[in-house]
């Protein structure tokens, strides 16, 4: 079998694989990851790396009594880094580049798109992107929490055609392997729905890594949506990465949608988190609210949370149905004002001004829970 056609894949790589004893660097295990990635650009394939690892590769330089410490951790994250992007950096002989990122960065819409950007115009001068959450500096309210689900939000950011997300196993069995000897590898998904999530089980017990096989199925929800082929992989045997390159599929291959969510539309989904909520009447007709020239002041009953202009925005009812993450283009104060007005008049008078309360580019329909 010929290699796949792919224009554009991202490979996520986590902290065991870059730092399994926590004492520094290894390239034991990134030497056949390496390969692959100079054997796919050798195919025309363009490649974009998401490495763990920073904290776990700082580590050994702290003493142990204070690596529970929030800020030691940060200062392992700072020190770890460096060491990691030079331990890439010296098994490739073309250029790579760092780009650490926040969710902060990814669900602005503005600092989205030059993420975009900047992706697009390193693969076109051929140097290869290696992108990290920035865990110097990112806190509970701005981090991803785990590259598996930075992974999808950044193929989803690169067009990419597929994600390969490596793992301590072969892919997603339907019960833990390590616990029960009958458990059977599932090699394709063609859905991702409760009875996929009760197969991946909880977050990771141990190791060095904050993920786990939950946020890798996360993850692949992200990034079918968005028609991207995803795979979990084996990461630390080199065959792997051989059947891929073959054509063959060497752990569980999630199926994209065959109608993918429109860039924007996926963006507000996936990525962009709501700052705040607008609740409207009970007996709004949510078919409305896809047009945010339908959405006025006179539907909504209360606005919760603070929000800017700009800012996305959960719209539902009262009894909790969600209807929509829209792009709000009012201030959380200034549409409390308004809502607030006895005179329905100077709410239309002053909408009528402004323009509609949501972005009509940035509405993401959701689905009633």
């Amino acid at each position: 079998m010929s290699h796949p056609n792919w224009k554009r894949v991202v490979i996520k790589v986590g902290s065991a694989l870059i730092s399994p004893n926590q004492q520094g660097c290894s390239s034991h295990y990134l030497l056949s990851i390496a390969q692959f990635i100079v054997r796919c650009r050798a195919n025309g394939t363009q490649v974009v790396l998401v490495s763990s690892g920073s904290v776990a590769a700082g580590a050994h330089l702290f003493p142990e009594q204070e690596k529970s410490n929030i800020a030691v951790k940060k200062a392992m994250a700072a020190a770890g880094q460096t060491e990691m992007i030079a331990t890439w950096d010296r098994l490739f002989d073309f250029p790579s580049a760092q780009m650490l990122l926040t969710h902060a960065d990814l669900r602005d819409r503005e600092r989205y798109v030059s993420i975009r950007e900047t992706i697009f115009s390193l693969l076109d001068h051929n140097v290869l992107p290696i992108v990290n959450e920035n865990d110097t500096v990112t806190t509970d309210k701005l981090k991803v929490g785990d590259n598996d689900n930075l992974s999808a939000m950044v193929a989803a950011a690169a067009d990419a055609d597929a994600l390969i997300i490596c793992s301590d196993i072969d892919g997603l069995y339907d019960k833990n392997p390590h616990e029960h000897d009958d458990a059977s590898l599932l090699k394709t998904v063609e859905s991702i729905d409760a009875s996929i999530y009760a197969m991946a089980g909880g977050a990771v017990k141990g190791g060095v890594g904050t993920g786990g096989m939950r946020t890798k199925i996360e993850a692949a929800e992200k990034a079918v949506s968005h028609g991207i082929d995803t795979y979990i992989i084996n990461g630390f045997t080199e065959l792997s990465f051989n059947m891929l390159l073959a054509g063959e599929n060497p752990g569980t291959h999630f199926k994209p949608y065959e109608k993918p969510m429109k860039e924007n539309v996926h963006w507000m989904t996936h990525t962009s988190n709501a700052q705040g909520e607008v609740i409207v009447e009970g007996d709004f007709d949510e078919s409305l609210v896809r047009d945010s020239e339908q959405l006025t002041s006179s539907e909504i009953i209360d606005v919760k949370g603070e929000f800017s202009v700009g800012d996305t925005i959960l719209v539902r009812k009262e009894d909790g149905t969600k209807l929509v993450k829209a792009k709000s283009n009012y201030s959380s104060c200034l549409l409390n004002f308004i809502a607030n007005q006895e005179n329905d008049e100077f709410a239309s008078e002053f909408e009528e001004k402004t323009g509609p309360i949501i972005s009509d580019q940035h509405v993401a329909n959701l689905e009633k829970e």
